[in-house]
């Protein structure tokens, strides 16, 4: 591939969005089969299983070009540290799950892509105006109508996936940089091999051996977690981070809809309206970019 089509390659927004899309019903798919699994089968052994089939599914992927040479790359700390970083972050948001309503734990995590403006300006030199900044900070207002800080009883878990939206918006910035260098592929055999070995340490120890049912569904959920994850690298390697994120709020859309069918939970007022002040300040922002022809305010 040229210099030239690989750049173009890089700002196909409409694929991106298509990936970003698909991405996030598989993991809403997936979230809602775990908040199911968690209560019978340790985190532990959920993560183990499911790293184990994203490897066979990466082996595949990856058959006809080797899996050696998709493995390497000029940055192999960062490429583990990412790969790391991403487990912990499904860990901490099994465990929101196991605690937390399905659409109370998105809501809450919908923060990332306001979080991945600030990592952007701090880690990557990007530039922020006053209308990204903006759209941060009623970003946060609304996690706060959620949460609400004094005016209901605070409970610890509300902030597992606060932490996880922190995790989730480094990943995608690590994804970012990862995939200037290495091809999503590359990224894809990291993911998949380094959680696994990960993992390892681990998951045996808290072995339960499922029953019929339960290796049906964990088996799903390492399915569509290998595929929703293979979809969100290459939304972040045709497309910019910025330029994708509103689609990632299609997610919210999922699981409200998963939690109200499959476990009979709906958000209440406070945490819909929250919800609404979180998407609507980064729609602002992505119409903003748009507006003004750039995805840098």
């Amino acid at each position: 591939m040229t210099a030239a089509e690989a750049a173009r390659s890089r700002n196909n927004t409409s694929l991106g969005a298509l990936y970003t899309v698909l991405a996030m019903l598989g993991f809403a798919i997936m979230d809602a089969m775990s908040k199911w699994v968690v209560a019978d089968y340790s985190i532990g052994q959920m993560m183990w299983i499911r790293y184990g089939v994203f490897c066979v599914f990466a082996w595949l992927l990856v058959r006809r070009k080797g899996l050696r040479a998709m493995a390497r790359t000029r940055r192999p700390w960062l490429q583990g540290g990412r790969s790391i970083l991403i487990l912990v972050e499904s860990a901490v948001f099994v465990l929101a799950l196991a605690y937390l309503p399905l659409a109370d734990t998105h809501a809450l995590a919908s923060t990332s892509p306001l979080i991945v403006i600030m990592f952007g300006v701090a880690f990557l030199g990007e530039r922020a105006g006053p209308a990204r900044w903006l759209a941060v900070v009623v970003g946060f207002l609304g996690m706060l109508l959620i949460v609400r800080p004094g005016l209901r009883s605070f409970d610890w878990p509300m902030l597992l996936p606060i932490v996880g939206a922190v995790m989730w918006a480094a990943y995608q910035v690590l994804v970012r940089v990862c995939t200037r260098t290495d091809s999503a592929d590359t990224t894809f055999v990291w993911t998949a091999f380094a959680g696994l070995a990960a993992t390892t340490l681990v998951g045996p120890w808290q072995w339960q051996w499922p029953s019929a049912i339960g290796w049906t569904l964990l088996i799903a959920i390492a399915l569509l977690n290998a595929l929703a994850s293979y979809s969100l690298i290459r939304a972040f390697a045709v497309a910019e981070a910025g330029a994708v994120q509103p689609y990632s709020y299609t997610a919210l859309v999922w699981v409200t809809i998963l939690g109200l069918v499959v476990f009979g939970d709906f958000p209440d007022e406070w945490t819909i309206l929250g919800t609404a002040i979180i998407v609507a300040s980064s729609l602002y922002t992505w119409h903003h970019d748009r507006r003004n022809g750039s995805s840098r305010a």
